[in-house]
């Protein structure tokens, strides 16, 4: 690999490490002003909801420069966001700038790949970038949770620097100067992104057009044979993956008896199984093969099902990394195909914007449809079942779908050869 990707590799993983750390401390914050429960799965969703309702422009903000000018920008947005909670604004209003920021983001991030790498190394480049984020995610929660707890708060106000004062009067500031910094780290490594020299698309002003632009883009993506599949498959992935997280939650403390730091664990043990799947999946899959891990869909969520019959640590821990593991396996390949295929047919942010629309959408509707089950008071063995069959079932359908356009396609060129005869 490029020396460049590294540096992309190491932007991405400490502005993925604040972000998470930033939503631990946004919750300890909402505790601290006794808001209620509900607020804090609130943050969720006021960080997701730009990705969906922004999707029409922040692509075609990231195609209209270089993918590094980009980055700068959209972590300057995120430090913005950490800056609100630092002047005592409302947790949620300063998470969903920093969700601003993200959405902003995620388009130059993994745009830039196609841009600067051959199509050959795509799946290994995803392969890391997933594996480092998830790295992010577990180390983000662990640097989070030890900076809340309060002797370390204490520790931190202990430190004294002869004849600088910073004027930080609480635990909280002096977090968010770290987390701020993490930032600013990122910031500073996405100065050092090599220019790729690929052309710039000026952006419009007008909003009609960039929302038809938009509009088009997500019907080429989905009109696309190999497009689809791609699309539908990561839509489902990452649906799936953020109510498995409420629903790991939910199991652990009815079925384990486990509290939330304990349950908090389990997450980080499926997130294992997702690092582990992405990395034998960038070293054994290529871009030519990446369909073939389907099946590892259907059996995912058949493994999930297992959830309900495991009542110990023992048993569930091994299951969770299982579950892991074929996600990770089988969304990695799905990744770099949508990346190879909607940078050929609009542009590699274009196409990013369109991927974050469709999964984010799919985690919004996921996530109320689990709250809606769960406020129903159905109990959380059938509600795993339910997404279990749910999960394995929609893969089967796109497995379907894909053998139907191979059939097409097969017949199409059967029929070239016929004429051509």
């Amino acid at each position: 690999m490029p020396f460049g990707f590294y540096i992309i590799m190491a932007a991405q993983f400490f502005s993925a490490l604040a972000d998470n750390a930033l939503l631990i401390l946004a919750i300890s914050v909402l505790r601290d002003m006794q808001a209620p429960a509900a607020y804090e799965p609130l943050l969720k969703t006021f960080f997701t909801v730009s990705y969906v309702a922004l999707a029409a422009f922040v692509g075609a903000f990231a195609d209209s420069m270089p993918k590094w000018r980009v980055m700068f920008i959209s972590n300057s947005i995120k430090i913005a966001g950490c800056s609100l909670l630092f002047f005592d604004v409302h947790p949620l209003m300063a998470y969903a700038v920093v969700g601003l920021g993200a959405a902003a983001y995620s388009p130059a991030k993994y745009g830039i790949l196609t841009e600067y790498l051959p199509a050959s190394k795509l799946v290994i480049a995803n392969g890391w970038i997933e594996t480092l984020t998830v790295g992010a995610i577990i180390l983000g929660t662990v640097v989070g949770g030890v900076l809340i707890h309060p002797e370390i708060g204490a520790m931190l106000m202990a430190i004294d620097f002869p004849g600088i004062n910073f004027g930080l009067d609480s635990s909280v500031h002096i977090n968010l100067m770290i987390i701020g910094g993490f930032y600013l780290l990122a910031s500073v490594l996405n100065l050092y992104i090599p220019d790729t020299g690929v052309d710039h698309k000026p952006l419009q002003n007008s909003a009609t057009y960039l929302i038809h632009e938009f509009s088009h883009c997500v019907k080429l993506l989905w009109r696309d044979k190999l497009g689809q599949i791609s699309l539908a498959v990561t839509t489902l992935f990452w649906g799936a993956g953020a109510t498995l997280q409420f629903i790991v939650i939910e199991w652990a403390r009815s079925s384990l008896n486990l509290n939330l730091s304990e349950a908090s664990m389990l997450q980080g043990i499926v997130a294992v199984g997702v690092a582990i799947g992405a990395v034998l999946a960038a070293r054994w899959i290529t871009l030519r093969k990446a369909l073939r891990v389907i099946p590892l869909g259907i059996a995912m969520g058949l493994f999930v099902m297992f959830m309900t019959v495991a009542d110990n640590l023992w048993v569930a821990a091994p299951l969770l990394v299982i579950v892991g593991v074929l996600s990770g396996f089988f969304v990695v390949p799905m990744n770099a195909l949508l990346q190879h295929r909607g940078h050929i047919l609009m542009g590699a942010g274009h196409s990013i914007a369109v991927q974050n629309f469709n999964e984010n959408l799919s985690i919004l509707i996921m996530t109320a449809v689990y709250a809606v089950l769960i406020k129903a008071q159905l109990p959380i063995a059938t509600v795993i079942v339910i997404f279990g069959v749910f999960v394995a079932g929609t893969m089967l359908l796109i497995q379907r779908r894909h053998a139907a356009n191979q059939r097409e396609h097969d017949n199409v060129a059967h029929l070239d050869d016929t004429c051509h005869h």
